[in-house]
């Protein structure tokens, strides 16, 4: 077995459980946690990437993440994750990746509670782009300096000065 040397896909996990985190009032959540094991009906244990829970704790959701960047999740991973939500009691789940859901990945999501989330693949805790519940999304944690005009980037800068690109909108 080969294993991949680019080991991002965790800290994009990392990352999305936080913004998911930071945001969860909007779904009518309480708070998310991060990757962890949960049991089912069935008597398998699922790993799950992240799971949101409602303010008093009687409901939860699943989060998977995808960090795919050159194509949409597919129908396949949509009902994989609609199956591990029935199995393990869950409300409904989250699929997270930066380029979305492809259109029967959409209707399965749509059938099964599955919110799609859009969360940019440079995205970082002190710095993120996204887009869910219909609305694009920028959060900072840091000092930032920003204007408004037709054109968005956003650019973080670590504290040895080192800039990494976020968002373009003119970027494909």
């Amino acid at each position: 077995m080969i294993k991949k040397a680019d080991k991002t896909w965790k800290t994009y996990e990392e990352v999305a459980a936080f913004v998911l985190n930071q945001c969860a009032a909007d779904f009518g959540l309480g708070r998310f946690d991060g990757k962890q094991v949960i049991s089912s009906v069935s008597g398998a244990d699922w790993e799950v990437d992240a799971r949101g829970w409602s303010e008093d704790e009687s409901t939860f959701v699943i989060v998977e993440c995808k960090k795919h960047t050159g194509t949409g999740i597919s129908q396949a991973i949509t009902g994989s994750l609609a199956y591990v939500i029935k199995d393990t009691g869950a409300a409904g789940g989250f699929l997270v990746s930066p380029q979305g859901l492809q259109s029967g990945a959409r209707k399965v999501a749509a059938a099964e509670g599955i919110h799609e989330i859009k969360l940019d693949a440079k995205s970082t805790t002190s710095a993120y782009v996204g887009e869910w519940l219909g609305k694009m999304r920028a959060g900072f944690t840091d000092k930032t300096v920003g204007s408004i005009t037709e054109h968005l980037s956003i650019k973080a800068m670590d504290k040895d000065g080192t800039v990494t690109q976020l968002y373009d909108s003119d970027a494909p």
